[in-house]
């Protein structure tokens, strides 16, 4: 644990909604935002304001488009998302001493 430092984890990924995120991302191809407010219990606005930093950050890709002249907004993860993703899991494996 001597190569642990905590200032290396990710502040974009730490916080706990962006972390749910990021983890539930990483398990799927792409969400709706409909599924992700209902998985992590994000309200309209706080969903929308997470999402858009790690957006901001390369991580998450966002796509808008119509189902049935219905709007949709889905959510994935891009490829510096994942390679971030892993780096903080690593990191997190560091300080269990793994």
């Amino acid at each position: 644990m001597a190569d642990f430092n905590s200032s290396d984890l990710d502040d974009v990924i730490h916080g706990r909604m962006r972390l749910g995120l990021m983890a539930y991302l990483s398990g799927v191809e792409a969400a709706s935002f409909g599924e992700l407010k209902e998985r992590t219990g994000a309200t309209d606005g706080n969903l929308s304001t997470h999402l858009r930093k790690l957006e901001d950050a390369g991580y998450v890709a966002i796509t808008k488009r119509f189902v049935d002249r219905k709007p949709r907004t889905d959510a994935s993860l891009t490829d510096a998302g994942r390679k971030a993703w892993m780096a903080y899991l690593d990191d997190l494996k560091k300080l269990v001493g793994e």
